[in-house]
């Protein structure tokens, strides 16, 4: 049964000396439960074996007249009438119906057999259709699902790139290397930023190089923010931060200041939601 592929192939492994052992021990492991379910009742157990054989003779007979209507044209050293053949058939069915009549209980155990045997072979002889059934149903619930997932994977993406994607502003009076540092520290530890613009209101005959050192270290220790510098002639106060706010369309509370000094001239709510790193 095995070999025509009504059974899984599981069955035909063999050990070094070409047994198939699979077979014996299913076999053995089968023969012992009947025992154990029949509790070794000798009536119970030959009513469950004679149950089974007289469904092979019933197969055999049933197989003969297949061969009859579908190979007539087989070669074959002996032959039955058709006739001979449906009266044995009917001979073991009576013989069956007998066997229900006097062991119910042998019966019943039959069937308890019966049932899982016909599902393990309907499952092998359906199994291509089975398969395609399975493919089928995952496909026609996966789409929607894979559908969903690439629409919201795209707007997730989109969403996490707006949110890296704004910039943020830090006006700097020329501060040494360690404030700009906390400053690093605080974007890349608070803020969900992967741009910084560091700015610095210089006056003509000042001069940054010795900032513009600094911010390439500092660029090279926080690679995953990327620091623009921008020099701008002015003068600092509420009225440039107002203009580079809307010219940069950064929200003023994206934009941060040092701590200021005795001398600043203005209070730090002036500057219209400009915050303060300490």
């Amino acid at each position: 049964m095995t070999l025509d592929r009504i059974l899984p192939n599981y069955f035909l492994k063999e050990n070094k000396r070409g047994s198939n052992y699979r077979i014996i021990i299913t076999f053995l492991i089968l023969c012992i439960s009947v025992l154990i379910v029949t509790k070794g009742h000798l009536e119970s157990l030959a009513g469950v074996y004679m149950f089974s054989f007289l469904a092979v003779m019933a197969l055999f007979g049933i197989g003969n007249l297949l061969l009859k209507f579908k190979r007539r044209k087989l070669p074959r050293p002996e032959k039955a009438r058709g006739f001979s053949v449906v009266l044995a058939i009917l001979f073991i069915i009576a013989a069956f119906l007998g066997n229900i009549i006097l062991n119910e209980e042998a019966f019943a155990t039959f069937i308890k057999y019966l049932v899982p045997a016909i599902l393990v072979v309907a499952i092998m002889l359906g199994r291509s259709t089975l398969i395609q059934l399975g493919v089928d149903t995952l496909d026609y619930f996966y789409k929607p699902i894979r559908k969903f997932a690439v629409i919201g994977n795209r707007y997730l993406q989109n969403m996490h790139r707006k949110i890296h994607a704004q910039e943020f502003v830090f006006y700097t009076k020329g501060d040494d290397v360690a404030i700009l540092n906390k400053v690093m520290q605080y974007v890349q530890n608070n803020e969900t930023t992967k741009k910084l613009k560091i700015v610095n209101i210089k006056k003509a005959y000042e001069s940054n190089e010795a900032l513009k050192i600094d911010l390439e270290v500092l660029d090279r220790a926080y690679p995953e923010i990327h620091i623009e510098f921008i020099e701008i002639d002015g003068v600092f106060g509420p009225e440039l931060i107002d203009e580079l706010s809307k010219k940069w369309n950064i929200p003023k509370n994206f934009m941060f200041i040092g701590s200021p000094g005795d001398k600043f001239s203005y209070r730090v709510s002036e500057l219209g939601g400009v915050r303060l790193i300490m």
